[in-house]
């Protein structure tokens, strides 16, 4: 039998609760399970409170990052409809962390990134008095740029984690298993971004087993500073003036990017 994790939504949801918050875990857990991604396993799940497998802790080894790498690749592989499309089945609220998160869907990654995963988290940041307003000038800069398309590619929707910080990644006896998912279709670099923005371990051989499945298209790690505007933004929102700053570097490193 299964031992329990019990999160119930006044301990861990957020402000005011809503009635989808675990429902949208559960769906996006379950979703990157069906691509074969290692997830806590959903028991239970209410409006209320949600059930999770209870995970034993280990520390991560080489062989696990890889093995973790590979199974990334796989389920970002596994695809989605669309840039901004919600797990299969809910049609409900999304949400990173216990901020809101937008499901409008877009055929083309850039507009929707600027559109739905940076701009809606600056009001809120500069209305918290996190973000300055140059540093908001040089957000909205960047976000222009994004939009237009001058970052996108060939790369199809990829089923993504979209909360993909060390946090999330739980090293167990059995290998990393990831958590709290803010899960939609997506870019891939992306999760990847945000794993070497909050310091994952053993990134490098995550990296190694990655590429074994699905190799990184030239030029990623310069892009890296693109994927991060989106948990940047939201870290800004609620998470203090260091982080208003982090996303201001962040936008002018796109910004000179893009010059050349």
């Amino acid at each position: 039998m299964s031992r329990v994790f019990r999160k119930t939504l006044r301990d861990s949801g957020p402000p005011g609760g809503h009635p989808d918050f675990f429902a949208a875990e559960a769906a996006g857990l379950r979703w990157l399970a069906a691509a074969g991604a290692p997830v806590v396993r959903v028991l239970r799940v209410g409006v209320d409170a949600i059930e999770l497998e209870l995970l034993d802790s280990a520390r991560p080894d080489r062989r696990a990052a890889r093995e973790f790498g590979a199974a990334l690749a796989r389920t970002h592989d596994a695809g989605a409809p669309r840039f901004g499309s919600p797990p299969d089945g809910h049609r409900g609220q999304l949400f990173i962390g216990r901020r809101t998160l937008s499901s409008v869907e877009y055929d083309t990654w850039g507009e929707f990134y600027a559109r739905e995963r940076v701009e809606p988290y600056l009001r809120p940041a500069l209305d918290a008095g996190y973000l300055t307003a140059a540093d908001h000038d040089a957000v909205r800069q960047a976000c222009e740029l994004i939009a237009s398309g001058v970052f996108d590619d060939d790369e199809p929707p990829a089923r993504i984690h979209g909360d993909l910080w060390n946090g999330n990644v739980q090293w167990t006896s059995g290998g990393a298993v990831m958590i709290d998912p803010a899960a939609h279709g997506g870019h891939r670099e992306t999760d990847l971004a945000m794993l070497a923005l909050f310091g994952c371990p053993l990134l490098g051989d995550i990296l190694a087993g990655y590429e074994d499945v699905h190799p990184l298209v030239e030029g990623w790690q310069d892009r890296i500073e693109v994927h991060q505007l989106h948990p940047l933004a939201v870290h800004a929102a609620g998470h203090g003036p260091s982080y208003g700053t982090a996303l201001g570097r962040a936008a002018r490193a796109v910004l000179a990017l893009a010059r050349g």
